[in-house]
């Protein structure tokens, strides 16, 4: 029985890999695809949205999946979704039209959201407690990691050809039959088949998903802008570039693995409040940053701030949704983390047109700082007292 609950440990971690590959695994490959569709008048256009669209249709169809799963329960909609990814996914490999291609990575999109929002669940399904507080840094922690593994492995087959990335995607069919052999239907998800008219979660629940929205908002900053600062700067090698982006997400992995410990000594106000600083003093610092050390500094800084933020909100959110609709307020959660990478660029996009990069962090920095003081006057505001923590 114990080595089956490693197995299915495994299987969780292993789906939750398929939601930060989802995206990133073709980025090497978007220079060489965007000469590949240059008969296209708008052919930049068009192979940014093949990054994009998927982000998209994860928010759009997360919230719909987590009121199926609440209904009809976790399993079934799972199998599907990852036969889905893997179609969706690997069809780049095939298809020649960019018309096609777009249409396939919105199918890759909505398998990711109906994926990601059911694993996220599962594990409140599954855990409760220090143990699930435990499990859930370590998901984090190692999606992070994951997503450093697949984008170098992207990388590789990108030399090959842009096409190859696309491959990677069949992972998902790869690790389909350890997900039906050691993931079960939750006895809970049973119960909650007839959900409580009227019944909701505390209305803080809200300013989790708002908070999620604006933390990714703020810190894809990283991926969309951060090589284009280190080209100003002076760092002319594409690896120092990646190895920078990846500082930052390692050492997110690095305090989310870490993130057990710290609630069982902090509150999740307080927690927030630290990794808003810690993320507000590193934007600052890359503003600032005029060789490629500080840079890296403060890109580790903001993925220890980071790192710490994700599991503290999912956290949360498993500790207050009520059972009946627990996939729902997940899926709610989900649509906000992926509406804000799918809005960050976009919104930016006018700021960056009229200040430079380096303003930009210096801009965003101080909307982290008056972020840490929101949540330091919640921590302490008899209002922000009253909340179980």
């Amino acid at each position: 029985m114990q080595g089956e609950d490693k197995f299915m440990k495994l299987a969780l971690l292993l789906v939750s890999s398929l939601t930060i590959m989802s995206i990133i695994t073709i980025s090497p490959s978007l220079p060489e695809m965007t000469e590949a569709y240059a008969h296209h008048a708008n052919a930049a256009f068009l192979v940014k949205l093949v990054m994009t669209v998927p982000a998209l249709l994860i928010a759009l169809s997360a919230g719909i999946a987590g009121i199926l799963i609440d209904r009809y329960g976790r399993l079934k909609f799972l199998y599907i979704a990852m036969v889905l990814y893997t179609l969706g996914g690997t069809a780049g490999f095939w298809l020649e039209d960019i018309y096609l291609l777009l249409i396939s990575r919105a199918v890759l999109g909505i398998a990711v959201g109906v994926t990601m929002t059911i694993v996220t669940t599962l594990i409140a399904d599954y855990f409760v407690g220090p143990e699930r507080q435990k499990f859930i840094g370590i998901q984090i922690a190692f999606m992070s990691m994951g997503g450093i593994i697949f984008l170098g492995l992207g990388g590789v087959l990108a030399d090959v050809g842009w096409r190859y990335p696309f491959l990677i995607y069949i992972f998902a069919l790869l690790i389909l039959p350890l997900a039906v052999r050691y993931l079960k239907e939750p006895e809970l998800a049973e119960k909650a088949k007839s959900p409580i008219k009227g019944l909701k979660s505390p209305g803080i629940i809200w300013l989790l998903f708002f908070n999620t929205m604006v933390l990714w908002i703020l810190f894809f900053l990283i991926p969309v802008q951060v090589p284009f600062h280190l080209k100003e700067i002076g760092v002319e090698k594409n690896a120092l570039i990646g190895l920078a982006i990846a500082l930052s997400t390692a050492f997110s992995a690095v305090s989310s693995f870490s993130y057990f410990k710290l609630k069982d000594r902090f509150g999740f106000f307080t927690i927030f409040t630290a990794g808003y600083f810690l993320m507000a003093i590193a934007y600052l610092l890359l503003g600032f940053a005029e060789n490629y050390f500080v840079a890296c500094l403060s890109l580790i800084i903001a993925g220890l701030g980071m790192g710490m933020m994700i599991p503290n909100t999912n956290m949360w959110v498993m500790k207050i949704a009520p059972i009946e609709i627990r996939g729902r307020e997940i899926g709610r959660l989900t649509t906000f983390w992926f509406m804000g990478q799918f809005l960050s660029p976009i919104l930016l996009l006018p700021l960056a047109k009229t200040v430079a990069i380096s303003s930009i962090f210096i801009i965003a920095a101080g909307i982290l700082f008056l972020l840490f003081l929101f949540f330091l006057f919640m921590r302490f505001s008899p209002f922000g007292k009253s909340i179980p923590q």
